[in-house]
């Protein structure tokens, strides 16, 4: 692995690295290098799962309530030409 020395950075740069280490409970090498990572591309994204935010709304219905739910909807799941 290769090593870097990064110079002259401002103070504005220099404080927004320690703090994205300090936020992160990381140094300052590895925060630079997520950063990087990050910039160049290297990183694929975190997909959020947000399901979990839910799960207290799964599987409340009845089949019955399920049911009547669906019938209260159908129409909706219709489009009417007139109205484009």
């Amino acid at each position: 692995m290769k090593s870097i020395t990064l110079h002259k950075l401002d103070d504005e740069l220099s404080e927004r690295l320690a703090q994205a280490a300090r936020r992160d409970g990381a140094s300052l090498n590895r925060t630079a290098q997520r950063l990087l990572r990050k910039a160049l591309g290297l990183d694929a994204p975190l997909r959020v799962d947000h399901r979990s935010d839910f799960t207290d709304l799964f599987g409340t219905w009845s089949k019955a309530e399920a049911d009547r739910f669906h019938r209260r909807v159908r129409d909706l799941e219709e489009v009417d030409e007139d109205e484009w």
